[in-house]
């Protein structure tokens, strides 16, 4: 089965071919560093070709609103313009856990763009929605850092390791399109805060995490339904202290 990955140099695409080179599949890693744009459908078409499945999980390089919509609005137009042409069987996004819950985000107004342009796409698709990975845990701190302690939301929080979710993108990938949506999520849940302290004391970080319900994430506020899965979600296998044991 050939499989092309959209964004298939950053952190969950290398990780995603890699494993699906590993079961015996022709994926092809897609992204500008191999000559392939989405955006501007650069080497779209040749790199389509032939391709039974495409998975997007590609990222925007600006988070600046009006970028970020741009560039999930229009490479997601390109994809499903170019899928169809190609004879592509499955369409497969990665997106995030409670697009559709917190619109003061943008970030997660353009992802909820793109995975309405996805649904509308004449080619069968599947959307995965992640919650936040282990990875970005020290850059979420840092977006609270002041006056020698990290300010960050006390609301409810599930992030997931990459690799659980580079796991469940191949299983999907490789099977029936789902013509909807899951949610995937790390296997603890617990205060916001909580993770981000864990993650600066492994690091060697001594300074004090302080939980604050008003604390905002990238600036605009969240509440305990925010970045969480509300119903039936597929669960990682990998607990933060295993993936701290690895870093």
């Amino acid at each position: 089965m050939k499989i092309v990955v959209i964004g298939g140099t950053g952190l969950i695409g290398s990780k995603l071919v890699a494993k699906l080179k590993q079961q015996g599949h022709e994926a092809v890693a897609a992204s500008p560093k191999s000559g392939v744009n989405a955006v501007t459908g650069e080497g779209l078409a040749a790199a389509l070709a032939g391709a039974d499945v495409v998975v997007d999980v590609a990222n925007a390089p600006s988070w600046e609103p009006a970028a970020v919509l741009e560039f999930f609005q229009q490479s997601s137009k390109n994809l499903a313009t170019t899928e169809a042409a190609a004879g592509v069987k499955h369409h497969v996004a990665l997106s995030i856990v409670g697009t559709d819950r917190s619109p003061d985000i943008a970030y997660f107004r353009a992802k909820l763009a793109q995975e309405s342009i996805v649904k509308a796409s004449s080619v069968p698709y599947s959307i995965v929605r992640a919650t936040q990975f282990f990875e970005f845990l020290g850059a979420i701190a840092e977006t609270g850092a002041a006056d020698g302690r990290v300010v960050v939301p006390s609301a409810a929080f599930q992030p997931i390791a990459s690799d659980d979710v580079a796991a469940c993108l191949a299983e999907v990938a490789t099977g029936q399109p789902l013509n909807g949506t899951i949610d995937i999520a790390g296997p603890e849940k617990a205060p916001f805060n909580e993770f981000v302290a864990r993650r600066l004391k492994a690091a060697g970080d001594s300074r004090p995490v302080v939980g604050d319900a008003k604390a905002g994430y990238y600036g605009s506020p969240i509440e305990d339904t925010s970045l969480v899965p509300l119903g039936e979600a597929r669960l990682g296998k990998t607990p933060l202290a295993a993936w701290l044991a690895t870093v």
